[in-house]
């Protein structure tokens, strides 16, 4: 055979073989993953859980440590769209970065997405979820588009912010979810490893996640109302249905209590 039809043969031969897609190089959590969330108070590890989200800066080295040693994985949590003004890097944030007070919780503002310095900081807390051996993130308060946030924030300012976020993530060789902002599913879904969500069954928002199931990635689903066991038990059914991991919890997320429909 010459040399020609040779590369012939071989180009048609690659072009009728499978290809098979490269994983991505991180951490990519089963659909039916048991998980835990904590976010104050010293955390407890003690639960049958492959996946825990933990603080990124109150979490002790020594518990991301062990826990990774044990198997387990440690996602770790920071909030991407507000101030917080008891956070170590809180005096890098400008006046012109915060808006409108979030809710109510104390010290905390919504921030100007589109700002520069509020990229690069968010960008260093990426980086430093890497460097404390963080499996990936979950950046919180990315939909501050469709809240009062004191800024003229739009649908397709958010769509470029929470991206950044997530590309920085990945660049880093970090998971990330997306944290509720259910309006944006369908655009931020390819970029995402999993979904945080909270109480989406409560405003009846839940089919609103099912791509991420169709999609082999799992949503990790947090209730704040059903401490009635029996209530519980028709929640935890609609959610076996979805496929989602939901948890019962209180909601400072101290680990006062944990109710689980899946351990």
């Amino acid at each position: 055979m010459s040399s020609s039809l040779g590369m012939l043969s071989g180009a048609i031969s690659s072009l009728l073989t499978p290809q098979t897609e490269t994983p991505p190089a991180w951490y990519q959590p089963a659909v039916d993953v048991n998980w835990q969330i904590q976010l104050q108070g010293p955390p407890n590890t003690g639960y049958p859980a492959d996946l825990y989200i933990l603080d990124l800066f109150d979490t002790p080295q020594a518990v991301i440590n062990d826990l990774q040693a044990s198997g387990r994985k440690v996602i770790c949590y920071f909030s991407a769209g507000s101030f917080e003004d008891w956070r170590d890097d809180a005096d890098r944030f400008l006046a012109t970065d915060k808006g409108r007070r979030l809710g109510n919780w104390p010290g905390e503002r919504w921030l100007d997405t589109r700002s520069a310095n509020v990229r690069d900081i968010m960008a260093d807390r990426i980086a430093l979820a890497a460097e404390r051996g963080c499996d990936g993130v979950d950046p919180d308060n990315v939909d501050g588009y469709s809240n009062r946030t004191g800024f003229a924030l739009t649908y397709q300012s958010q769509l470029d912010y929470n991206r950044f976020l997530f590309d920085r993530a990945h660049a880093e060789g970090l998971a990330v979810s997306l944290k509720n902002d259910l309006g944006q599913v369908q655009e931020l879904l390819p970029h995402v490893d999993f979904a945080v969500n909270e109480s989406c069954h409560q405003w009846q928002e839940c089919h609103l996640l099912t791509p991420f199931i169709e999609a082999g990635k799992p949503v990790l689903h947090i209730d704040y109302l059903y401490l009635d066991s029996g209530a519980r038990a028709g929640h935890c059914e609609e959610m076996g249905a979805l496929q989602f991991r939901s948890l019962t919890l209180p909601l400072v997320l101290d680990d006062s209590f944990r109710f689980t429909c899946n351990d």
